[in-house]
């Protein structure tokens, strides 16, 4: 029996909930980034890719492409609460679902056709999304996750396809390469110099050549170009998660030390967070007290994996739960609604240079490894005001 797999994704997400909020936007060419000529655009209306503008192109190259390109200063704290409720929608009316982005879903519909069509569930949901949030939303429903996402992405904007089985190679051999999901640049010139621009021409060769010239990364390819993936739709549960925890050998007060070590956790678990391409949108603060006593406290914050927005929010909940004056023996730290994406969403909350900071940074851990480089601001102040921690760490991981 094949698989049933609809993906939907909502269309210039960010820049949707700006129209939406504003009117006078309809029609225009809109970008949501960075506005001075340094930052970088994050989200692009349908008007201004007509102008070869696109994600990821610096303000000011784009304003010279399209002078009257209206360029918005994003709010992620907007588009993380929409983005909560699509998957409450999509989660409430669906068996199983995958929230692989804070715009992006998967449901698995398979055996479900007996009892109603699916592509007609599918569209019924798009059309409940699209009424109770006022956005724009795409799908594509096919027999894996791959064929699906590139039926949505040839049905954008605001459209629904299906491709059944026979019709996939048909479908997919015209396509470029470019539209397989995980093609990017360096990959599309390595194969256009080979002359492999379309798909029909990546599926000729033998997938024992395609091992010699990329590895694993070429035969995956081969596989998505051939329609194949049997990569399973993964239950959506806010509680997976990455986290750190640090017992004390001995019990400490200092409150300054430990709001250092808050800043040392959280940046190696953004890093892991960045490494994995993932954004958090809880963050959870766990303290004991020399009585056992435990105290956590959270709270749900925009999606994001940049290290100076969860420290602050981290230090923020700390305070909030040290609300005595008693010894600690631990504190712990956990991200947890995770998703799929990349710190660059939330890039107009920093300064570019702030954030080529970070990526420099970044660089030099996946180099010599994630303690190679810290925040100074995370450094012991006076050896002698040092507590004294248990060099065995005790760290718990589950990322998923």
């Amino acid at each position: 029996m094949d698989r049933q797999i609809i993906h939907m994704d909502m269309d210039c997400f960010f820049v949707a909930v700006e129209v939406m909020k504003n009117d006078k936007l309809k029609g225009m060419p809109v970008a949501v980034g960075g506005n001075a000529d340094r930052g970088v655009l994050t989200s692009i209306s349908s008007e201004a890719r007509k102008f070869g503008i696109h994600g990821g192109m610096p303000a000011g190259m784009a304003r010279q492409l399209c002078p009257q390109l209206q360029i918005i200063k994003g709010n992620m704290d907007e588009y993380s609460k929409y983005s909560h409720t699509v998957t409450e929608i999509i989660k409430e009316q669906s068996p199983v679902v995958e929230k692989a982005a804070i715009d992006e879903h998967y449901v698995d519909m398979t055996g479900m056709d007996k009892y109603f069509g699916t592509m007609k569930f599918a569209h019924e949901l798009r059309q409940k999304v699209i009424k109770e949030t006022g956005l724009p939303l795409s799908f594509g429903l096919s027999v894996n996750k791959t064929v699906s996402k590139i039926v949505t992405n040839e049905n954008k904007p605001n459209g629904e396809g299906q491709v059944a089985r026979p019709d996939i190679q048909p479908f997919l051999n015209p396509l470029s390469i470019k539209k397989i999901p995980g093609v990017g640049d360096s990959t599309y010139i390595r194969l256009s110099e080979m002359g492999v621009r379309q798909i029909h021409t990546l599926v000729q060769i033998p997938p024992e050549m395609m091992f010699r010239i990329m590895g694993q990364n070429g035969i995956t390819l081969w596989q998505k170009g051939n329609g194949i993936d049997n990569a399973p739709v993964i239950p959506y549960r806010e509680n997976k998660s990455v986290s750190d925890q640090r017992d004390f050998t001995v019990e400490t007060i200092n409150v300054e030390r430990i709001r250092a070590l808050i800043a040392t956790m959280v940046t190696e678990l953004a890093y892991e967070l960045r490494k994995q391409h993932k954004l958090t949108a809880c963050i959870i603060v766990t303290i004991r007290y020399a009585n056992f006593e435990t105290v956590t406290r959270q709270e749900k914050i925009a999606y994001t994996s940049l290290d100076f927005l969860l420290i602050q929010k981290a230090r923020e909940l700390f305070d909030k739960a040290y609300d005595r004056r008693m010894l600690l023996r631990l504190v712990g730290i956990r991200f947890s609604h995770l998703v799929g994406g990349f710190e660059q969403i939330d890039l107009y909350n920093t300064a570019a240079e702030q954030y080529s900071l970070y990526q420099s940074m970044d660089k030099i851990r996946n180099r010599f490894g994630g303690k190679a480089i810290v925040l100074a601001s995370s450094l012991k102040p006076n050896p002698k005001d040092r507590p004294k921690f248990n060099p065995e760490l005790e760290i718990k991981s589950d990322v998923s």
